[in-house]
C-alpha cells in the first residue's frame, strides 16, 4: 500500500469505529448518533477514487470492512440489557451492506468520472447509501429473513406503526431505515463541499 493512501485508510477506519460506538446512542425516536458519522465513509471513498483511482479506493473499502468485522466480533462478546450488543444478523447485515454499498459507490463513480465534478460523488453516494440502508435493515430486522438467526427475537422491529409517526402503517424497522436513508441523502449533498475542498488541496500542484 502506497504511503500516500494511509490517511484514507486511517480516516475510513476511524469513521467505521466511531459509527460502531455511536450507533449505541439514540438521537430522537428514529436515529442513533452513528447515522451522522457513517455516511462520511462515502466521502472518504470518493476522495480516494478521485485523487488516486479505483484501486486504492477499493483497498480503503476493504480496510473499512475489516475494521467493521473486528468491531462486530468485539460487540458479540459484550452483553447489554437484551443480550450481545451485536447479533449475528446485525453483524452480517452491517458487513454485507458496507461492502456492497462501498464497492458499488466505486463502480458508479468510475462510470461518471469524466462528467461535471459533482456528478460522480453525488450519484455514487446516493446509489451506495440507498443500497447500504436497504441491505442492512432488511437483513438485520426483516421478519422474512428470520431464518438467518432463528434464536434472535427481533419481533420488536416488526411492530407496526405510522411511518416516522405520520405516514402509512409499516413495521418499525422500515421507519428506522427511512430515517437513516434520509440522513444519508442530506449528508451526501453537504459532503460535496468538503469533497471539493479536499480534492482541490490534494491535487493542487506543489510549489
Amino acid at each position: 500500500m502506497n504511503r500516500t493512501h494511509l490517511p484514507g485508510i486511517i480516516a475510513m477506519a476511524a469513521i467505521v469505529l466511531a459509527s460502531n460506538i455511536l450507533v449505541q446512542f439514540l438521537f430522537g425516536q428514529w436515529l442513533t448518533w452513528g447515522a451522522f458519522t457513517y455516511p462520511f465513509a462515502f466521502l472518504v471513498t470518493d476522495v480516494m477514487n478521485r485523487v488516486y483511482g479505483s484501486g486504492p479506493a477499493r483497498k480503503v473499502v476493504i480496510a473499512g470492512f475489516i475494521t467493521g468485522v473486528i468491531c462486530s466480533l468485539i460487540g458479540t462478546q459484550i452483553l447489554g440489557d437484551f443480550g450481545p450488543l451485536v447479533t449475528l444478523r446485525i453483524a452480517i447485515g452491517s458487513g454485507l451492506a458496507f461492502l456492497v454499498a462501498q464497492l458499488t459507490d466505486v463502480a458508479v463513480f468510475n462510470r461518471l468520472r469524466g462528467g461535471k465534478w459533482w456528478r460522480a460523488p453525488l450519484a455514487s453516494t446516493l446509489v451506495g447509501s440507498s443500497l447500504d440502508t436497504a441491505i442492512f435493515f432488511s437483513v438485520a430486522f426483516s421478519a422474512s429473513l428470520g431464518f438467518i438467526e432463528p434464536g434472535n427475537d427481533v419481533s420488536w422491529a416488526g411492530e407496526t406503526l405510522p411511518l416516522l409517526g405520520v405516514g402509512p402503517i409499516v413495521p418499525l424497522w422500515v421507519s428506522l431505515g427511512v430515517a437513516d436513508w434520509t440522513v444519508k441523502l442530506m449528508l451526501a449533498l453537504l459532503a460535496l463541499v468538503p469533497f471539493r475542498m479536499i480534492v482541490g488541496k490534494l491535487t493542487a500542484p506543489s510549489t
